[in-house]
């Protein structure tokens, strides 16, 4: 994970303040959202948007357009079901900023629309922007935009499925081989340890190789 701002092009601003209620109504939003909704989300806006109009870059049918939505919370955070509600509401990838007051801004987003979001640290909402990654397409501009905040690089030719598949399995196996150093430090006998180094290594050697 790398913490960046990106300078959002002045030709893609949209500037246009989304009421929350039109989130409720395009998504199945449960009640204990909609409560985090109110406790946590002090405003919406639909900040930019990235499209071939704006960015002269090619979209295609999975990807026509990239949205950037700033997201200001009431508190310190928004949570990840309330931009997991808004982010399915809208039929196009989301990029979020979530701002705290006006001195703390992260960035966050998901890989796909099912997928688990992934967020860069706080930052000085005043610190120097970015400007965007070179791309040739709306996908690629996308995914560039994105893998700073992945714990995984992304490969080339990877689709977004395959590189949210590839993450799961990361934090599965992250999971998994913690579990085994837990056993391996707590298993008195001998023989068990070594059967418990074996499998250890196995699991750290996929996880390397998913990595």
């Amino acid at each position: 994970m790398t913490d960046v701002l990106y300078a959002w092009p002045a030709a893609a601003a949209f500037g246009r303040r989304v009421p929350k209620e039109k989130l409720y109504a395009h998504g199945s939003v449960t009640a204990a959202v909609r409560e985090r909704f109110v406790d946590e989300v002090a405003s919406v806006e639909w900040a930019y948007k990235l499209a071939e109009s704006t960015v002269n870059l090619a979209g295609d049918g999975q990807m026509p357009e990239v949205q950037i939505f700033r997201v200001v919370a009431k508190g310190d955070d928004v949570s990840p079901a309330v931009l997991a509600a808004i982010d399915k509401a809208v039929l196009t990838p989301i990029v979020f900023e979530i701002a705290r007051g006006d001195k703390e801004t992260r960035m966050a987003a998901s890989v796909q629309k099912t997928a688990a979001f992934h967020s860069t640290g706080w930052m000085p909402s005043d610190r120097e922007r970015t400007p965007l990654p070179a791309a040739i397409t709306l996908s690629a501009l996308h995914a560039a935009i994105i893998e700073p905040l992945l714990p995984i690089a992304g490969r080339a030719a990877e689709s977004p499925a395959d590189l949210a598949a590839r993450l799961k399995r990361v934090t599965q196996l992250e999971r998994q081989v913690a579990a085994a150093e837990r056993r391996l430090r707590n298993e008195p006998q001998l023989n068990r340890k070594l059967e418990l180094r074996r499998a250890l290594a196995a699991l750290r050697a996929e996880l390397e190789a998913q990595r």
